[in-house]
């Protein structure tokens, strides 16, 4: 048994403890958690690396190293051992992305060696929803997405990705990895949309992350010549409605909070601030 503070890569047989980290902040954590349970510990299904900290031989904080660098109920001490870890490992990932004390912390300590950053989105507010909007009718015409009609979606999720981030998700390997994640949330019915006459998508969102706890919307996009008509409260109390009934009792989102619009609607179909994320994007 471990007896003092220390870190060290997690494995399978660390997936009980870990997950009962995850569990301790079930909305903050979804992304991660939903990876975990689908993939455990094993780093080539997971996708990266799970570290763990340990105080006095028990499992207190995570880090989630892969795509992402995820701060995990990291404590001040976890945060410092994650850094350095990182800092020798050299930075493999696409932002660091997480509660928002914990990741700017991480994020002082990296970027010395790390930086410049392309982007640092310090304040990000983290949102929730365990219910239906009062007086916000759900589109009836937003429905979930076939596996036919990749070719329908895909350029509205690409459009969507390049706004928010500022890069295309089509750079490096020539958007393999991002077509096929886009076809997985379409193959597991949680891609939603709303097409005009002509088939063209007008309003989108997806439900990322899931778990029996929480789940998490994301990619909410209305198409530049739609914006201003309204289209998307009733689209997002859909989506709510959908992940509610199926999915799980709550649902969340993080935005940016220089989004006006998007908090103002976020907040018309009942969602409310519970915390605060920071992203930080290479």
């Amino acid at each position: 048994m471990l007896t003092q503070t220390t870190s060290r890569v997690l494995g399978p047989d660390d997936l009980e403890a870990a997950l009962a980290v995850l569990d301790r902040e079930p909305v903050a954590n979804a992304f991660v958690t939903s990876r975990v349970q689908v993939a455990g510990l094993d780093p080539w299904r997971l996708g990266g690396e799970m570290w763990g900290w340990y105080e006095d031989g028990v499992l207190t904080s995570l880090c989630y190293a892969g795509a992402n660098l995820v701060p995990i109920c990291a404590t001040p001490r976890a945060v410092r051992a994650f850094a350095e870890r990182a800092r020798r490992a050299g930075r493999r990932c696409s932002s660091i992305v997480g509660p928002a004390d914990a990741t700017a912390e991480l994020w002082r300590l990296l970027e010395p060696s790390w930086g410049p950053a392309r982007e640092v989105r310090a304040h990000q507010p983290l949102m929730i929803a365990d219910r239906m909007p009062a007086d916000v009718a759900p589109d009836p015409y937003v429905r979930r997405i076939r596996k036919d009609e990749m070719e329908t979606i895909l350029p509205a999720c690409v459009a969507m990705f390049t706004e928010e981030v500022g890069v295309s998700p089509l750079a490096g390997d020539g958007g393999l990895l991002y077509q096929a994640r886009v076809a997985e949330l379409v193959g597991s019915g949680r891609s939603f949309a709303r097409l005009d006459d002509d088939g063209k998508v007008v309003f989108k969102a997806e439900i990322g992350a899931a778990t029996p706890q929480a789940c998490q919307i994301q990619g909410v996009w209305v198409a530049p010549e739609y914006r201003g008509r309204g289209l998307a409260a009733p689209g997002m109390a859909a989506v709510l409605r959908y992940a509610l009934t199926e999915v799980a009792p709550v649902v969340s989102l993080y935005v940016n909070d220089f989004n006006t619009p998007a908090r103002r609607t976020y907040r018309r179909v009942g969602f409310r601030e519970v915390g605060e994320f920071m992203s930080v994007l290479f």
